[in-house]
């Protein structure tokens, strides 16, 4: 039987692929509904096919750079809260090491260990690292949850390019009569698809993921296409 790590055991997990999942499926989702609802917002107002390409295009272009830079930003945020909370417990295990021990017996109590027990577990892995099982413990900051904003910045404006490219296919390759129709339907396949990836990759349920797209999607490119028609003018 080949030997089994540790390692090589938590890494099969679908959570260690949660962070840059989740910004992918989010830029990616994002970048088919945004661009899909622009084109028809665009199409159902005017019938000029250079119009509706530019104004999909500059949508992309914008929505890629917005995305990347919004995901970097409310990451940095969450690191710079994680940085701070860290500097503030090595100040803490400095000044009060006693207090911090019992808290950390304290949780591991809660968690389901006798008193006795918790005390001693507490105290062996404070003498092994203290600030890292106060980190991962307390703090509750681990490789799993830790923020990482190059990685979500990256991975955000590079999907949302990638389902914004779709549409805009849609977009070269429809007539301009009845272009709208063209991309609900081209828009709900690549949707569906979509959540058919995201439930493989991250081991979520087919029909669920599928359905919570799609639905979101649709509403979402309804809403634009009424806009559409009710402010749009003869280009």
């Amino acid at each position: 039987m080949e030997n089994i790590t540790i390692d090589n055991y938590l890494d099969n997990h679908y959570i260690h692929r949660s962070n840059w999942l989740r910004a992918a499926v989010l830029g990616a989702n994002d970048g088919i509904i945004s661009i899909s609802s622009l084109a028809i917002g665009v199409a159902a107002a005017s019938a000029d096919k250079s119009l509706i390409i530019l104004a999909t295009v500059a949508g992309l272009v914008a929505g890629a750079l917005s995305m990347a830079a919004g995901e970097y930003v409310s990451v940095s945020s969450q690191t710079d809260t994680e940085k701070a909370d860290i500097e503030r417990e090595k100040i803490e295990l400095e000044e009060m090491p006693e207090e911090e021990l019992q808290i950390l017996a304290q949780i591991y109590e809660r968690r389901g260990l006798k008193k006795e027990t918790a005390m001693q577990v507490a105290v062996e892995l404070t003498a092994a690292d203290a600030l890292g099982t106060h980190i991962r413990d307390e703090l509750g900051i681990n490789e799993l949850t830790q923020a990482k904003p190059i990685q979500a910045a990256l991975a955000s404006g590079a999907s949302f390019t990638f389902g914004g490219l779709l549409p805009l296919l849609t977009v070269f390759l429809a007539p301009v009569a009845g272009m709208e129709y063209w991309l609900y339907a081209s828009t709900i396949i690549f949707l569906v698809l979509l959540g058919m990836a995201s439930a493989k990759t991250g081991g979520s349920s087919l029909g669920k993921a599928i359905l919570r797209i799609t639905i979101w999607g649709t509403i979402a490119m309804g809403l634009s296409a009424l806009v559409g028609y009710l402010f749009g003018v003869s280009v």
